[in-house]
């Protein structure tokens, strides 16, 4: 007797641990203790440290760079494994100055005439100037900006030629415009806009000043065509403001065309303004970098070229109008510019592939077509 007791003891010991076990396995999961979270979010943030994160400096929120750096981040960056943030600036002169000294920021986009100012300041003999634009390098040319100049709808100005001893809005201080006008201005005309004759305000309240207490002669605003500030104006826009046309055959137009390009701006894209196209000027826009030496920033700049370049369809499909403007070509850079070799490399290869023309099919001979060897 004492033996079956025995015996059925140990099996309901191994019952009860069997079920004992079963019950563990149903209960709800442990909540996590504070070293578990700390861990699962250590993991978590390192996951995102991964993926690099870089800045475009490109102009005002209402210009066509910070659509263009909008579009490189939306559809270009994520391809490279890169977060791009885009922000705003003052414009060109001050994204210079952005890209060689603020912590993050990767590329700038930058007026051509801008560019060259710096050189030509560094060339000249400012130390600044050169300690600034020296480490610079482009990556490519982009697009043309137009220039225009805008005027009261009854001011007897019709050509730009007529600005000669206006009161100008040269746009902000640092800004690309506020170059670009007072370089304009003194290549046309061989002197600079008098010092009571240059205001320095933001395009928006140059314009109210232009139509209100009328303090304002001139306002000059540089952009891409269509230029959100100009598309943004309303049918009865025409009551009070008007474009100045350019007349390619004037002394004034010849001499700013050895630094600026011939443009049109296309009635289409400014209906509210425009019955006809217009003859203007433009400045051209250039994608700059630093010359980075890091293994990893070459890396990460080389890949959004390649994806740049193969992914060039969507920007020009689904992207700002200006991209189909873009060629993705590395013409010769003036003297003291220079490309950027990690880059360059990416797009001239990439530009050849995509120009290579299409391989034609092996002509298949009469064997190969006994042997069913022609697919």
């Amino acid at each position: 007797m004492q033996r079956i007791a025995d015996v059925t003891r140990r099996i309901v010991i191994a019952l009860i641990g069997a079920m004992t076990a079963v019950h563990a396995s149903l209960a709800p999961a442990a909540t996590p203790n504070a070293a578990q979270r700390a861990a699962r979010d250590a993991a978590r943030d390192a996951a995102r440290a991964t993926v690099p994160q870089y800045k475009i400096v490109t102009a005002s929120e209402r210009g066509t760079y910070i659509q263009i750096g909008r579009d490189l981040a939306r559809f270009i960056a994520p391809l490279a494994g890169i977060k791009l943030d885009v922000l705003p600036s003052a414009g060109s002169a001050e994204n210079v100055r952005r890209l060689r000294y603020e912590p993050g920021v990767k590329l700038a986009m930058v007026q051509s005439d801008v560019y060259q100012a710096f050189l030509d300041q560094a060339a000249a003999g400012n130390v600044e100037a050169g300690n600034v634009i020296r480490p610079l390098r482009v990556i490519t040319p982009l697009y043309n900006e137009e220039i225009y100049f805008v005027v009261r709808a009854d001011s007897p100005m019709e050509f730009v030629h007529d600005i000669r001893g206006a009161r100008i809005n040269t746009g902000p201080i640092g800004s690309g415009t506020a170059l670009t006008t007072t370089t304009l201005y003194r290549l046309m005309f061989d002197a600079p806009i008098r010092d009571q004759d240059a205001s320095f305000l933001s395009n928006e309240e140059a314009l109210a000043k232009l139509v209100t207490d009328k303090s304002v002669d001139v306002v000059a605003i540089i952009a891409g065509q269509p230029a959100k500030v100009l598309t943004d104006m309303k049918p009865e826009s025409r009551q009070f403001i008007k474009l100045l046309k350019v007349d390619p055959d004037n002394p004034a137009t010849h001499a700013a065309l050895g630094t600026y390009f011939p443009a049109t701006v296309r009635a289409a894209n400014y209906p509210n303004l425009l019955s006809i196209d217009m003859q203007a000027l433009a400045v051209r826009a250039y994608l700059v970098t630093y010359d980075f030496n890091l293994g990893a920033t070459k890396q990460h700049l080389v890949r959004l070229m390649r994806e740049l370049c193969r992914n060039f369809s969507v920007l020009e499909a689904s992207g700002h109008p200006k991209w189909r403007e873009v060629s993705l070509s590395l013409p010769d850079l003036g003297k003291g510019w220079l490309y950027y070799d990690p880059t360059a490399r990416e797009i001239r290869a990439c530009a050849a592939a995509r120009s290579a023309p299409a391989s034609q099919p092996k002509a298949c001979s009469q064997q190969e077509r006994v042997l069913g060897l022609c697919g």
